[in-house]
């Protein structure tokens, strides 16, 4: 099957835009070229692309799916490797989870500091924002339950 970038992103609901991306990142072996210089894609650029998309939607950085690539394309060698970097990742998202819900903890208590309507010269939530002792309080509990805490 020979497909052009626009109904290879199509047929994976991916941008054309993504696919040059993954290109460039070595991800998607280069295509062929037609006669008139346009990108001719094959089955194998499907599947793969397929293959990163999943990837992608496990919330798993390009390096990761590179490496999670060069071990597919090695079928004999021992997944020991893949199951580490999975392992990797679980724990990984663990800590995100933390995160978050410490990120969530802030918030509430940021969003208690204006339970009623009022102008915005007295909201409680602009004011809070705006002092520092109260980012250098959030920090200190991040600290004190061991959570990492990334303004942003």
């Amino acid at each position: 099957m020979a497909l052009r970038i626009g109904e290879l992103a199509q047929r994976t609901q991916t941008t054309v835009e993504t696919i040059r991306y993954y290109e460039r990142e070595r991800l998607l072996p280069a295509p062929a070229r037609s006669a008139g210089n346009y990108r001719i894609y094959g089955d194998e650029h499907v599947e793969r692309l397929r293959f990163i998309r999943h990837c992608r939607s496990l919330d798993m950085a390009l390096d990761e799916i590179r490496s999670l690539l060069q071990h597919r394309d090695a079928p004999a060698d021992d997944c020991t490797d893949v199951n580490n970097l999975l392992d990797q990742h679980i724990v990984a998202v663990e800590e995100r989870m933390k995160e978050l819900r410490q990120l969530k903890r802030h918030l509430v208590t940021l969003r208690r500091k204006c339970n009623q309507p009022a102008a915005t010269a007295n909201c409680g939530i602009l004011r809070a924002l705006a002092d520092n002792s109260c980012h250098e309080h959030m920090e200190n509990e991040s600290v004190a339950a061991n959570t990492p805490f990334h303004p942003r």
